[in-house]
């Protein structure tokens, strides 16, 4: 497994982290067994990066990556490094509340998912939106006080702009930013990306497959549940999703020339992009694990790259990568 670092403070990682949010909530039903089973995969073929949230399904996530870690042979369960994101709010019905970045709720959050992880220590702790009525050097001193009490190792952030990233730094050492990035998400190249690479910070991705749209295994015609993020997705709907799988077609085709898949050649595009970025591969299954993990064996040229940006170029992705609400609470697009 190749390895990258979480910026000039944070720890070594596998190159390609895996995602687990999919694995309990917004993604439509997952299969517990297999889910697990995929976690162990990961581990074995030398995946160090574990993602998740504490929200993810109201804690069930944590619970499930506990009890995969449980299960798994002490070798493996030893290498796991944990990246957990904290701050949003439920209630009862699933529904989303704001978030609570206050330093009493950032140490009252880290004490459950250290008990639903069954762990003395999270790797990598962040709030996953900025919360508008904390400053966020509040909400980062708070980390930083559970790295002192050996809590917490490193202190990451989620979507967040580069004037924040800057603030963020300056109250304590930030080992990575988590943020989408992918070829149809590509803002973070004018301003955050420099900002992160001046001041040595990672960028962990996520959405490198913009939610499996651009896996090459979606399709028009694929009927998803209400409670399917997607459904509701700006660019899963009508002329966007068709526009937006036209863009995938193209892409097959120069996937097909290299003899890979279309999600091995969208995710190689985001390893391309430098030693600091760390893809975080959404797999649910090991089927698409391995898929996945295949990416690491693509080498991609200049021809490849000049290609793969004819094929989709920046700014190409119809619909903004969330729904309006959504996207009012993303301090990085602001």
């Amino acid at each position: 497994m190749h390895t990258r670092s979480l910026g000039t403070t944070g720890p070594q990682v596998s190159a390609l982290g895996l995602g687990c949010m999919g694995m309990s909530a917004l993604y439509g039903e997952a299969d517990r067994s297999e889910s697990i089973a995929t976690v162990h995969a990961a581990l074995e073929a030398g995946v160090t990066l574990l993602d998740t949230g504490d929200f993810y399904a109201m804690g069930h996530n944590e619970m499930l990556i506990g009890e995969a870690l449980r299960t798994a042979p002490a070798a493996r369960r030893e290498q796991a490094l944990l990246s957990v994101k904290f701050g949003a709010l439920r209630d009862p019905d699933g529904g989303w509340s704001g978030y609570d970045g206050r330093p009493a709720a950032v140490k009252n959050f880290a004490a459950y998912s250290l008990q639903r992880l069954g762990v003395d220590h999270i790797d990598v702790y962040r709030i996953s939106r900025v919360d508008p009525e904390v400053p966020i050097e509040e909400t980062v001193g708070a980390i930083a006080e559970l790295v002192e009490k050996g809590y917490v190792r490193h202190i990451g952030l989620s979507e967040v702009g580069a004037d924040t990233i800057r603030r963020a730094a300056a109250t304590a050492p930030i080992s990575d930013l988590q943020i989408e990035y992918s070829l149809l998400s590509r803002g973070i190249e004018e301003r955050i990306l420099p900002t992160t690479r001046e001041l040595g910070i990672a960028v962990t991705a996520y959405g490198v497959l913009s939610r499996g749209l651009i896996s090459g295994h979606f399709s028009a015609d694929r009927t998803l549940s209400p409670t399917d993020f997607r459904a509701h997705s700006p660019r899963f709907q009508g002329e966007n999703l068709r526009h937006n799988l036209a863009l995938v077609e193209a892409l097959r085709k120069v996937a097909d020339g290299k003899g890979v898949s279309v999600a091995q050649i969208a995710i190689a595009w985001v390893l391309s992009r430098g030693e600091d970025i760390v893809p975080l591969v959404g797999a649910r299954t090991r089927e698409r694990l391995a898929e996945a993990l295949g990416a690491l064996e693509v080498t991609l040229d200049e021809a490849d790259l000049a290609a793969i940006e004819e094929a989709v170029p920046p700014g190409a992705a119809a619909g903004e990568r969330y729904p309006a609400a959504q996207m009012a609470h993303l301090d990085s697009e602001r």
